[in-house]
Parts: C-alpha cells; sequence; structure tokens
C-alpha cells in the first residue's frame, strides 16, 4: 500500500502540472466515496468494472481497453474525481455514480501552474519543448504523456511577442559592436573588459546548466523508453567540443602554412639567389624565424580571430532556434513566464557575442561584416519561433524523433559553446591576455562580471 505522500507524488504524474495551492475541496469533491482502494475487477465486454465494499465502478483509466488489472490501490480524489494507483504507479479514473469522464480537467492541469502545494509542496513544474516535466519533492518527476495534447493557443500574443524578441535580440547584439565603433569606448576600456567578462559567464553557463541540461531531459523521456548507451547525452556533447577543437586546429594550421608561404616569397623576391638556396628552401627558412622557434609564429591572427567568433556564433544559432520553437509550443499558462525568461536570456546571449563581434581586430571584419553576424543572431529566435507558430496545430514534443532532434541539437550546441566559452574566451582572457597581469581593480571588476553572467544565466535555468 503506498502512502498518502507517494500517492499524491503519482498524482502528479498522471496529470501533469498541478496548481499552485491545494483548491479547497467542493461540493462535488466532497461527494467523492471516501474509498481507499477497489478490487474483484472484471470485464463486461471491453468495459472494466471493480468492487469496493458493496459497490461497483467503472474503470475509465487507459486500462480499460488494454490491460486489466485485478486491483487498484492508493485511492484519492482529484476535483470531482476519483482516482486509484495501478501497479505501475499510475493513476486510473474510477467513474462513481453521476460523474463523469475529466480528461479535459486532466489536460487543464498539463497546463498550468509551476509549483505544487500540498503534500507536493516544494515540487516544480516547467515544460521542454512542450513537455510537461516537474522535480522536486523528494527527487520525484511527472511522467509526461507521449500522445499529443490539443490545446487552445493564443497565436496572436506569439506572433505579437516575435518582434518583442526580434527587437531585444537584435539590443543585446548590436549594442557592443555600435558603442565600439561610434563612441571613444575602446577594448581595453573597464566597461568593455566587464562587458566581455559578463558575456563569457553567459556563454560556460548556457553550455552546462541550459544546453548540456536540456539535452539530458530529451534523452532521458520516458516516450523514448532506456537508451541502449546511458552515455549518449555526454557522447554528442564530447562530439560537438571534438568539431570546434577541429576546426580551430585546422584553420591555425591553413593560416600557419599560409603565413609560411608568404614568407618564403618576400624572402625569395627580397634576397638574390645564392649558392646555398639548393640546400636551404624558402619555406624552411620561413617556418623557422630568426629566433629559432617554428611555435612562436602568431596563431592569434586577425582570420583565426574571426573564425572562432563564427564558431561562437553557430553554436548560438543552433539552440537559439530551439529556443524559438520551445518558447512557441509552450502552454499558454506557461508562455508568458518563459517569455520573459528568453527575453533576458536573448538581451544576455546577444550581449555575449556582440562583444566578441566588437573585440575583433579592425583588419579582421568591416563594419558590414560584423552587423551581418549581429544580424544573424537577432533573426535565428524570431524565425525558430515563426517555425513553431506554423507547426503548432501539429507539434507533439513527446515524439521520439522531436526528442531525439532536439536533444541532439542541445548536446552538440553545448560542446561547441563549452569548447568557445572555456578555451577561446576565459582561458585566452585570463592566461594568455591582458588579465594576467592586471591591476587590482581590473582584475578584480573582470572576475566579478565572469561570475555575475555565470550566476545569473543559471537563475533563468530554474525556468527555462
Amino acid at each position: 500500500m503506498k502512502t498518502a505522500a507517494s500517492a499524491a507524488l503519482v498524482l502528479l504524474s498522471a496529470s501533469g502540472f498541478a496548481q499552485t495551492t491545494t483548491p479547497a475541496p467542493t461540493t462535488a469533491s466532497a461527494a467523492a466515496p471516501s474509498i481507499t482502494a477497489v478490487s474483484e475487477c472484471h470485464a463486461h465486454s471491453t468495459v472494466q468494472y471493480c468492487v469496493a465494499g458493496t459497490a461497483e465502478y467503472e474503470v475509465v483509466g487507459p486500462t480499460a481497453t488494454e490491460e486489466f488489472e485485478a486491483q487498484y490501490t492508493g485511492c484519492h480524489a482529484h476535483g470531482s474525481s476519483t482516482y486509484c494507483v495501478n501497479s505501475t504507479g499510475d493513476d486510473v479514473q474510477i467513474l462513481v455514480e453521476g460523474a463523469e469522464s475529466t480528461e479535459s480537467e486532466e489536460e487543464h492541469a498539463h497546463e498550468g501552474g509551476s509549483e505544487v502545494g500540498g503534500a507536493n509542496e516544494g515540487v516544480h513544474c516547467h515544460e521542454h519543448a512542450g513537455v510537461p516535466h516537474c522535480t522536486g519533492g523528494g527527487g520525484s518527476e511527472a511522467a509526461p504523456t507521449c500522445q499529443r495534447i490539443d490545446r487552445e493557443y493564443n497565436k496572436p500574443l506569439r506572433i505579437g511577442l516575435l518582434f518583442v524578441i526580434l527587437v531585444t535580440s537584435g539590443l543585446g547584439a548590436f549594442l557592443p559592436v555600435i558603442m565600439t565603433r561610434f563612441t571613444r569606448m575602446s577594448q581595453r576600456s573597464l566597461v568593455f573588459v566587464a562587458a566581455k567578462q559578463f558575456g563569457t559567464g553567459v556563454i560556460i553557463s548556457t553550455a552546462f546548466v541550459h544546453l548540456f541540461t536540456h539535452a539530458y531531459l530529451m534523452f532521458g523521456n520516458e516516450c523514448l523508453g532506456e537508451l541502449p548507451y546511458e552515455g549518449t547525452t555526454a557522447a554528442i556533447f564530447m562530439a560537438g567540443l571534438f568539431v570546434s577543437f577541429l576546426i580551430d586546429y585546422i584553420s591555425k594550421r591553413f593560416l600557419l602554412w599560409r603565413q609560411s608561404k608568404r614568407s618564403g616569397q618576400d624572402a625569395e623576391a627580397a634576397a638574390p639567389p645564392t649558392d646555398d638556396a639548393k640546400t636551404t628552401s624558402p619555406a624552411t627558412s620561413a617556418v623557422i624565424p630568426a629566433h629559432g622557434h617554428s611555435e612562436h609564429v602568431d596563431l592569434h591572427s586577425d582570420a583565426d580571430a574571426k573564425i572562432n567568433v563564427l564558431v561562437l556564433e553557430a553554436g548560438i544559432i543552433f539552440h537559439s532556434l530551439l529556443i524559438g520553437i520551445t518558447l512557441v509550443v509552450s502552454s499558454d499558462a506557461f508562455f508568458i513566464t518563459l517569455f520573459i525568461v528568453i527575453l533576458f536570456h536573448q538581451m544576455f546571449e546577444g550581449l555575449a557575442l556582440g562583444t566578441c563581434i566588437a573585440g575583433l581586430p579592425p583588419q579582421a571584419a568591416s563594419m558590414l561584416s560584423r552587423c551581418l553576424m549581429a544580424g544573424g543572431f537577432m533573426l535565428v529566435t524570431p524565425i525558430g519561433m515563426a517555425i513553431g507558430i506554423g507547426v503548432l496545430d501539429r507539434f507533439n514534443g513527446s515524439d521520439a524523433s522531436t526528442l531525439i532532434a532536439i536533444g541532439t541539437l542541445d548536446a552538440l550546441s553545448a560542446g561547441i559553446l563549452a569548447w568557445v566559452g572555456i578555451h577561446e574566451m576565459l582561458a585566452r582572457d585570463w592566461l594568455q591576455g591582458g588579465l594576467v597581469g592586471a591591476g587590482a581593480l581590473r582584475t578584480g571588476v573582470a572576475m566579478f562580471f565572469l561570475v555575475a553572467g555565470m550566476a545569473l544565466m543559471s537563475l533563468l535555468g530554474k525556468w527555462a
């Protein structure tokens, strides 16, 4: 026999989102029979009936036409309906005299609330790509339904807020570019350093708290069943990280080769041919400079810096597209909360990308190129929202193929952002760049905003 607390958690599992506070008992719910279990279950055609005392009750749960059980325990009331628990821990509705099936109430329960009161105090519920997900209350989670839930969506509201996201994303991405171009703020100014370190913290937190966690939840969804490989999320994350490393490595090798070739041609043109030319090739002399160490060739060239920013933007664009879709397909009860969170998310991430774009050397990217990169970020989330609006009446976030696609893109993006955030931004500034020998004030400000970026973006992970 389950305890009252476990029965309450099972109720959450069956009905998705619960209301913020436990509703006061209504007249209908008070009239529900105070039974704790039903037994002697039997079938009449395709309908199952069970007995409690001298009364017989009809079972209208999913087992009524799939798998009959001999008894159901842990009976409890939910609104005007009575539910009991089957052997797998799922709720089954017991139809009492004068009551009707409450599928509409269950569907409404899937769409409401974010915190569960009463016996489940401390349980936090939210959605990932339209899939209900609850945590807390002793670590229990709500089991999502794998069938598509028909909902009434406020499409005009979603279309209107699409333009709000467009403006917010653009403001975050373009502001650092415009500030460095049309004001006297330089890349060495304290304001720019603070903005860049805040962006670094945002990128690192996005990789681990948002993307990796979301990918893990997608691959752990019950609608996928048990995955044959438990490390799927981590493996795809590692693949994204390795691809980023490979792009970085190949670009550096290419730039080194081009620099060596150019140096060899210049040396050959400047010096007259000698007898020693047959023994020393121009390429070899160019690769080994006067100080004799080829590793001192500048690998942090302008082109290399631009490639790093493009890799960062690629990782951001992948998950920003998913963010737009996720926002739109969320139920109306959670849409506004998620919209506010994503609004801040896009602003912070836009600032992170914008400071990287603004930090490119003048010869690495023209103003037009910078605007195109910032514009790409500005457009991608609204494009995702437009896609979501287009498939709103058909989208099923619990479909296996949808879960795999979203989980894969989230994990890949997490790997890309982890590499760029840690290697190209954090290590480059703090271990190889100007912050290595910076003064106490500059170091303290940079560290404060770095931690602030990680903390604020991690806080948003509670709702998104």
